[in-house]
């Protein structure tokens, strides 16, 4: 024990030495060393190992304890082996110390080596042999589970072809995993539960592309095996594929089979059952058996849909008590969520608060909500639906709802109702009870208050009685503040007054309160129009589009806009988007063509002014410019039709008349042409326009008319200068009597009715002929008197054809005798 060297207790370093030179690692003077060359060349160098200087070591020259050599009898623990061999006054490490990999000196010959990496890497593991039969089926079995996990997750991603691809390979390996194991002899091991997946998965996948039949024959393939467990709940499914086929015989009586192999245990799922087969029952119009399920559901665990069914079904056979019945008990099913009030901080206990905030919008509370907002809008519906059924009269039965739902756990729901009352008036067109309804509502809550007023403030808004609009709307607001439907009917009652700058900041409030609310940021597009603020109303209205995509409205302000704004591309742009969402709109196709017509593509203008008038035959100015654009490209037949068209809808104005003559005598048929002047001058003998062509007609045509036609044309000029000369003399009293007035108030007056009266007189002789003219007069006769030429130009439309033909004069090339020209 004496070489044996434990660590001493006032040691500083036990592992001091490891820097000491050591002459054994002196390799550069290995070549002179003798005892080293005689050892690499002879076998001096292989003598076995020193052995340790105490008998019993394990590298003693007595047998060692291994499976080297035989077990020693020890009869003490003197004859215990010792745990290391000390070597040439090494000190002994400790026991624990040495397991680790460390010593307190270096042993000759030896290096640290704490992680023995010395030894080299370890030695590779031995490879798996894939040819075995076993290991094939393993690897063949992950694969077919990989596939089906597969397709779940491309049905997930909406995916749903590729879900079916992965389906069906799933089935060819597992089917080629079954003929594997009956190869091996191992057919008693097949996976029961794969293939079980397999086909479920497959037969899901089908119905879910709507390949239904497939599907059956699927359900059919596990429903007959009598191997799966529980099978027989897959006749659900198969009946759920019944009911889209709209089978609903074998819907119903797969529903049934399902229905007998399910154990009472299952409460639930049979109540799920027999509620679609009371659906299916309704969809057959076998409303009394719907009634029998429904009932028995109620019976068993109520719930909301089979309630809201059952009052459906006692509605279609008119039985009023049962409705009524029926009612109370939708009302009184229990939901199972929590009051609110928990989630209500009740102290200031800063660990109760911080819980409270993370579980306010958690998914539970969200599923809660949902559930109270689906009953809450199932119980609405149903006392909509019922109200007029279950008493003499709607108000009579929507009020029996109301005090029903007071006295429920929906007693919310109270107010709502009401309102929904007056909305129903609305509907029927019951204005006056509509209002009466709602003026109820102002000493109620604030909530209630603000939403009736709201609508009150709306109503009168339609029924523009302003005053009553911004009064209402006052109240709404001042009830609720962040109410933005308040708001926005406090701006439309501003904008009416046109002080647009006010209107946009209740709009902006409104749009602060809910940023979705798409009513506020249209009517601030359209302030911000009126203001000239022609950019931030784009911006506006380009907000709107990407939050409404396919409103008509919308693309057609920032059509609008970009018009307004001199672009026309864009605007062109937004209209054929606008026309892709209503393509049978007359207005905007004809706007369309305006902008083409604009840019001087007439073909295109062409193309969407007929098309507006295929769809809307009566507007003026697209049949104007289509007759127009016949008469421009010299297809005089063809604007006749369009201008008759004009004259059926507007009778009174001569022009229309004149320009189908006008297209008659362009085209050659001068009998027409004549006829029809005489018509028009029969209907119009006043105008002067009518009687120069007569006369110039008669005249190429070598008629005896021309000087009756002569007679009446001199006549009418001298009477169109007798009424300029009054009309003259009025004005010039008229000046005179203003002149005269400034001297005094009564001269003043007095000038006043002088002209008045003159111009009142003058007025009547443009506009009538003599007292026994049979006609009434249209009250543009006196720009009929200096018509030129009956197609000529249309102050509003610069750039159409009609503009070109300004300085035209279809006789032009006629000469007249002196004797048939006016005087």
């Amino acid at each position: 024990m004496e070489n044996i060297h434990l660590a001493a207790e006032d040691e500083d370093d036990l592992y001091s030495g490891y820097n000491d030179y050591n002459p054994t690692f002196d390799s550069e003077e290995l070549d002179n060393d003798v005892g080293f060359q005689q050892a690499v060349k002879t076998s001096h160098g292989r003598r076995p190992p020193m052995t340790a200087k105490f008998p019993g070591t394990a590298i003693g020259a007595r047998p060692m304890a291994t499976s080297y050599g035989a077990r020693a009898q020890m009869n003490s623990s003197m004859g215990r082996p010792m745990t290391g061999a000390v070597q040439d006054g090494a000190a002994r490490p400790m026991t624990a110390v040495r397991a680790a990999g460390y010593t307190s000196t270096l042993a000759r010959g030896s290096t640290f080596d704490p992680l023995g990496q010395s030894k080299g890497p370890a030695p590779p593991l031995e490879a798996k042999i894939e040819d075995s039969p076993e290991e094939k089926i393993k690897i063949l079995e992950k694969k077919v589970n990989d596939l089906i996990e597969e397709s779940c997750m491309a049905y997930s991603r909406g995916d749903l072809q590729l879900s079916l691809e992965k389906a069906k390979e799933a089935g060819r390996k597992e089917r080629a995993l079954v003929r594997q194991r009956e190869q091996t002899g191992t057919a008693d091991h097949i996976n029961l539960d794969l293939t079980y997946s397999v086909l479920f998965n497959l037969a899901n996948q089908y119905a879910n592309n709507d390949m239904y039949q497939e599907a059956l024959n699927t359900y059919s393939v596990i429903v007959k095996n009598k191997m799966f467990n529980n099978a027989g709940r897959l006749k659900v499914n198969m009946a759920n594929i019944y009911f889209k086929q709209k089978n609903y015989p074998k819907a119903i009586k797969f529903y049934r089979m399902a229905l007998d192999q399910i154990s009472n245990v299952h409460k639930e799922m049979r109540i799920k059952i027999m509620q679609n087969i009371g659906v299916v029952f309704i969809k057959m119009g076998q409303y009394s058996d719907a009634i029998t399920s429904f009932e028995h559901i109620m019976s068993e665990s109520p719930n909301i849909k089979s309630g809201f069914n059952l009052i459906l079904c006692y509605y279609a056979i008119g039985d009023r008590e049962r409705m009524k019945k029926s009612f109370q008990k939708l009302i009184s099913v229990p939901l199972g969520i929590d009051d609110d009030d928990k989630y209500i901080a009740a102290n200031d206990d800063s660990h109760t608060n911080m819980v409270i905030e993370a579980i306010k919008n958690d998914q539970l509370h969200q599923m809660e909500r949902d559930r109270k907002g689906l009953a809450e809008k199932y119980i609405m519906t149903a006392a909509k639906l019922i109200a007029p059924a279950i008493e003499g009269s709607f108000a009579a039965g929507f009020d029996w709802c109301v005090d029903m739902v007071k006295g429920s756990q929906y007693v919310e729901l109270a107010n709502d109702l009401e309102i929904n009352k007056a909305i129903t008036y609305l509907r029927q067109r019951d204005f006056n009870q509509a209002v009466e309804t709602l003026k109820t509502f102002e000493k109620k809550d604030s909530r209630v208050k603000s939403a009736a007023a709201t609508n009150l403030s709306f109503l009168y808004f339609l029924e523009k009685d302003f005053d009553q609009a911004d009064r209402y709307a006052d109240m709404a607001m001042s009830a609720d503040r962040y109410n933005p439907a308040a708001l926005i009917n406090k701006g439309n009652t501003v904008f009416e007054k046109q002080d647009y700058e006010k209107a946009a900041e209740f709009y902006k409030e409104a749009l602060r309160n809910d940023s979705s609310c798409t009513e506020g940021l249209y009517n601030l597009g359209l302030t911000y129009k009126k203001l000239g603020r022609l950019d931030e109303a784009l911006d506006c209205f380009l907000k709107l589009h990407a939050i409404l995509r396919n409103c008509a409205q919308v693309m057609f302000q920032l059509a609008n806009l970009y018009e307004m704004l001199e672009d026309p591309h864009q605007a062109i742009d937004w209209l054929m988007q606008l026309i892709s969402v209503t393509p049978t709109d007359p207005q905007v196709l004809a706007k369309l063509g305006e902008l083409y017509d604009n840019e001087g593509d007439k073909s295109q203008a062409f193309q969407y002014y007929y098309e507006s008038f295929r769809y809307f035959p009566s507007n003026i100015d697209v049949i104007e410019w289509l007759g127009a654009y016949y008469i421009d490209t010299q297809f005089c037949e063809k604007a006749i039709q369009y201008f008759e068209r004009a004259t059926l809808i507007q009778p009174t104005q001569v022009k229309w008349q004149l320009m189908v003559a006008s297209c008659y005598r362009r085209s050659g048929n001068y009998q027409k042409a004549l006829d029809t002047y005489k018509d028009i001058h029969r209907k119009f003998p006043e105008n002067v326009e009518c009687l120069r062509f007569l006369v110039r007609l008669c005249t190429d045509m070598g008629m005896k008319e021309v000087q009756e036609y002569a007679t009446r044309l001199k006549k009418v000029e001298k009477m169109k200068e007798i009424r300029e000369q009054r009309v003259k003399s009025g004005r010039e009293s008229s000046a005179r009597g203003r002149r005269e007035g400034s001297a005094g108030s009564d001269s003043s007056h007095s000038g006043h009715g002088t002209s008045t009266r003159s111009e009142r007189l003058s007025a009547k002789l443009r506009a009538l002929p003599g007292s026994n003219e049979p006609y009434e007069a249209s009250a543009q006769r006196d720009i009929d008197a200096s018509y030129v030429d009956p197609l000529g130009p249309q102050m509003e439309r610069p750039k159409t054809a009609a503009k070109k033909r300004i300085e035209e004069d279809e006789f032009a090339d006629e000469e007249l005798g002196d004797d048939l020209l006016p005087e």
